[in-house]
This record gives C-alpha cells, structure tokens and sequence, in this order.
C-alpha cells in the first residue's frame, strides 16, 4: 500500500505541498464587476478556511493581485506575495454565458510557471496560493494529464485543491475542498 501512496507522493521526503484556493464570494453584493471586493459571505468564507489553516503550518501565501484574491489572502496571512500569473483567464460575459477569451495552453502555462516558482522557492513546505477558478481548472487539468477545459467542475468559493510536488512531478491529492465551510 505504501508504493501507490508514494506514487501520489504522499508520504514521501522532500514534498512540497502547495493549497491551490479560489477566491471567497464576491458576488453576493457585487458593486464593481471590474475588481469587487469580497461580500459579507466571502469573508466569513475565507474566515473559515484562516480558522483551518491556523492548525497547519504555512511557508508562504501568494495571491492574484485582484482584490478578491488579495482580501481572501490577507485574512489567512499579514504577509501575502502578489503573482500576477495567479490572475484569472481573460473571459467576458456575453448574453449571460461565459466566454474565456485567453487560450487554454496559456492559462496553464503561467500558472506552471508559478507553481513550478513557488516548489523551487519552498521547498519541503506547505504553501497557499490564492487564484481564480477558471485558471486553477486549466491547471489542475493539465496536471492530471486532461485536456484543459475538459476538467468540468464548479470550482466553488475557498475551495482547497491540494497539488504535492517533487522535483519535476505532480500529484493531485485533493479538488476544491470546502470541509471548512460546513455547519460548525
């Protein structure tokens, strides 16, 4: 049993294990579309994930530098490091339906580029990345070898998909896990 835990690199020397998080709600009192800030129940949603990552040791919290992804951030750590790669795909709403105007292979290759930055700069560490939904998909997707876009999931609000890392391989242990947001 142990090999097939350490072929998802669980329990195995020299991980990093990186908490890919999508942003709390904003949509709940949203008044500028361009950038909103979190509504009420985004910061009790990010509250929530702070009270479950107080438990664990963190080397690091990175976020978007929108302000969503900033806000969910700075509720969890004092000390947030901007990613511009963490950024959400470039979509628009058309006629009420979704349109991602920026390709797929680029999502995932900047968010790679983040990622892959952040096991080189932590080591052996725990580290929260905070981002978007849509770019966290492609990048999940890619990882579990899909085609992006293929990964269809609703990526809900301070949802936890946990990626291990080691050298150059990735594993998915967990996708948007929102334990934390349950009935306490």
């Amino acid at each position: 049993m142990r090999s097939l835990e350490h072929a998802y690199l669980l329990g195995v020397e020299g991980v990093t294990e990186v908490w890919l998080v999508r942003h709390a709600d904003v949509y709940d009192a949203l008044a500028d579309v361009h950038d909103p800030p979190l509504s009420a129940r985004g910061r009790e949603q990010a509250q929530r994930l702070a009270q479950r990552l107080r438990r664990l040791p963190v080397a690091a919290v990175y976020a978007s530098p929108a302000r969503r992804a900033q806000e969910t951030a700075r509720l969890l750590s004092d000390e947030v490091r901007l990613d511009a790669r963490l950024g959400e795909a470039a979509a628009r709403f058309t006629g009420g339906r979704l349109t991602v105007d920026e390709r797929p292979e680029v999502v995932v290759d900047r968010m790679r580029r983040a990622v892959d930055d952040v096991v080189a700069t932590h080591p052996t560490a725990r580290v929260v990345m905070i981002g978007h939904g849509i770019a966290i998909l492609h990048y999940l997707a890619d990882v579990l070898r899909l085609t992006p876009g293929s990964l269809r999931l609703y990526p809900p609000f301070t949802g936890v998909s946990i990626m291990r890392a080691r050298s150059d391989r990735r594993a998915v242990g967990t996708l948007f896990d929102v334990s934390h947001l349950e009935a306490q």
